[in-house]
C-alpha cells in the first residue's frame, strides 16, 4: 500500500535526494534543457544494500564526474560483482561513451544498465555509434519508460507528503524515443526530428520513416507510437 507521506526524515538517502521541480525540469522529455542530471544506484555483490546519489554537470559530463567518483572514492575489488543502473536526463554523447567504455574495460566486474530520458543530438553519426558501442561492448541502453519515472521519483525525489505519484509525462513522448533508439541499434537513418518553436518554446516530434525502417524495425515497435498503421496482408 502506498504511502501518502513524503520521504522519511529517518531516510539516509533523503540528504541525497533531489528536488521535485529539478526532476521535473531535468526529465521531463518534452524539455530541452543543456544540463544534465544523472541519478544511480550501485550494489554490490548479492548484497541487497543499494546506494543512491545524484549528479550534475560541472565542468565535466555527469557521466565522467560517476566514473573519477567511483575510481577514486570506492574501494573497489575485482572478485566482487558490482551492479551499476544509471538514470540519465540525456543519452551519453561519443566522447562518454568511449570514456565509458574504457572504464568498464578496466573494471570487468561491473555491469551498467543505463535508463535515459532523452537522445542527445541524436541524429549526429558520432553518438549514434557511440551508443552501438556500448550496447556491442555488454551495456543496456533503454529510453525510461512510467516503471523507470517511478521508481526515479520514489527513490530520488524529496517529495511532499501526499504526492507520492510522479507528475505524469506524454507516454508518446517516451515512444518515439524508444523508436529512434531502435533505429539507432540496428544502424537506420533517423526517423526522428525535433525542432524547438522559440516563441513559446515548444518542442516539436516529427516522424520521417523509410522503407527501411518499416522492412527492418520489428512491428510492435512501431505500432506502440499509435501513429503508425502497417499494411495487413490477407492469406
Amino acid at each position: 500500500m502506498a504511502s501518502d507521506k513524503g520521504p522519511s526524515g529517518g531516510d539516509a538517502t533523503s540528504r541525497r535526494r533531489i528536488e521535485p521541480w529539478e526532476f521535473e525540469v531535468f526529465f521531463d522529455p518534452r524539455q530541452l534543457r543543456k544540463e544534465a542530471c544523472l541519478l544511480y544506484e550501485i550494489q554490490w555483490g548479492t548484497s541487497r544494500k543499494i546506494w543512491r546519489n545524484s549528479g550534475k554537470n560541472t565542468t565535466n559530463h555527469v557521466e565522467i564526474n560517476f566514473i573519477e567518483k567511483f575510481t577514486l572514492e570506492r574501494q573497489y575489488c575485482p572478485s566482487i560483482h558490482c551492479s551499476v543502473t544509471w538514470f540519465l536526463s540525456w543519452s551519453p554523447c561519443w566522447e562518454c561513451s568511449k570514456a565509458i567504455r574504457a572504464f568498464l574495460s578496466q573494471h570487468p566486474s561491473v555491469t551498467l544498465v543505463i535508463y535515459v530520458a532523452r537522445l542527445f543530438w541524436h541524429m549526429e553519426p558520432q553518438n549514434r555509434q557511440g551508443l552501438r558501442d556500448l550496447i556491442n561492448s555488454g551495456v543496456t541502453i533503454q529510453i525510461m519508460s512510467v516503471p523507470e519515472y517511478d521508481h526515479c521519483w520514489r527513490n530520488f525525489v524529496n517529495y511532499p507528503p501526499g504526492k507520492d505519484h510522479w507528475p505524469g509525462y506524454p507516454v508518446l513522448w517516451m515512444k518515439l524515443y524508444a523508436l529512434e533508439l531502435h533505429c539507432i541499434i540496428l544502424s537506420l537513418p533517423p526517423c526522428l526530428k525535433i525542432s524547438r518553436r522559440n516563441q513559446n518554446q515548444l518542442t516539436l516530434f516529427r516522424l520521417t520513416l523509410q522503407n527501411c525502417h518499416y522492412q527492418t524495425i520489428p512491428p510492435h515497435v512501431l505500432l506502440a507510437t499509435g501513429l503508425i498503421q502497417l499494411p495487413v496482408t490477407w492469406r
